[in-house]
């Protein structure tokens, strides 16, 4: 297995399927260039941004503790989202510049009204949570 198969499995074990649309938020120089393009190989299209005005799938969302509050951040992702998509949640690794803690990302995820399913290794810098709204969760717009 390449490290292409691998970074495309990473993206199709957390969600990405073909044909979704998915929007980034928080990019910037520090993002994992692999794992957007293993998440663009994985949906066969090409990741949108803040810009696009229809609702996504699923959002990839780059945060670092100085990006402002994530729970904020969270809400705003979920106002792109359709009803039962998911947000892959990405923050840097402890050690690196920008770390948020876990327990803070519990506590903005739940204020949020969203639940993690699954945390992943999503690079050599950043860890991955895969959020979820729970089922029957009604979208306010």
């Amino acid at each position: 297995m390449t490290a292409d198969q691998a970074e495309t499995n990473l993206a199709v074990r957390l969600g990405f399927q073909p044909d979704m649309v998915v929007q980034e938020i928080g990019y910037d120089d520090d993002i994992d260039q692999e794992l957007r393009e293993a998440v663009e190989a994985a949906t066969g299209t090409q990741l949108v941004d803040e810009e696009y005005d229809d609702v996504a799938d699923a959002v990839l969302l780059w945060f670092r503790e100085d990006d402002g509050d994530l729970t904020d951040a969270l809400v705003d992702a979920i106002a792109y989202m359709e009803e039962g998509g998911s947000i892959l949640l990405l923050t840097p690794k402890e050690g690196r510049e920008g770390y948020v803690e876990p327990s803070e990302i519990g506590e903005a995820s739940t204020t949020a009204g969203l639940s993690q399913t699954k945390s992943v290794n999503a690079g050599k810098d950043w860890n991955g949570a895969r959020l979820i709204t729970p089922k029957g969760a009604a979208k306010k717009r």
